[in-house]
Order: structure tokens, then sequence, then C-alpha cells
């Protein structure tokens, strides 16, 4: 069994990842969401394996003819001891 230490002191890259609305004017489409999600599980499966270590959260409470609405996002931070070869810009 190994033991797998995670210093936050060691990450030299993060990545952030925006599944669903993080900016209020412009809502995201599900094809988006579900290819942030992909990204999202490859940067914690592939290697170099990220960890998350940040996490921001937005609500919006929209009143549409009325009819309220709410528009969640989340904004994941992923850190990395050195970048992926795989991460586009």
């Amino acid at each position: 069994m190994t033991t797998d230490n995670f210093n936050l002191a060691d990450v030299r890259y993060v990545h952030r990842i925006v599944i669903g609305t993080a900016d209020g004017d412009a809502p995201g489409s599900d094809a988006q969401s579900q290819a942030a999600m992909y990204v999202l599980n490859r940067c914690l499966s592939d290697t170099p394996r990220g960890r998350i270590i940040g996490l921001e959260k937005s609500v919006q409470l929209l009143t549409v003819d009325g009819h309220q609405l709410v528009r969640q996002g989340l904004v994941y931070h992923v850190g990395f001891n050195r970048r992926p070869s795989w991460l586009a810009d």
C-alpha cells in the first residue's frame, strides 16, 4: 500500500474548470457542462493526477414571467505538481 501525501506547497499549476453558469449574463449549455465534467474527471484520474484545492459556488435567482428560476454554477480549482501535457490552454 502506498501513501499518497499531498502538500499544497507542491502545487505548481492550477486549472480552473467551470461547470454550469458562473457568469450571470451568459448561461452555459448542457454540452459545455458535459465537456467541463469530462475535463474535471480526466484531471482527477489521469497522470499527473490533480487534486481539488478550491471550489466556488454561485447561485442566481431569476424571475421570468412570474416564475422563479435558479441558475447554479460550480468552479473547480484543480492543483497539479506539474502542468499536464494533455491539457490545452
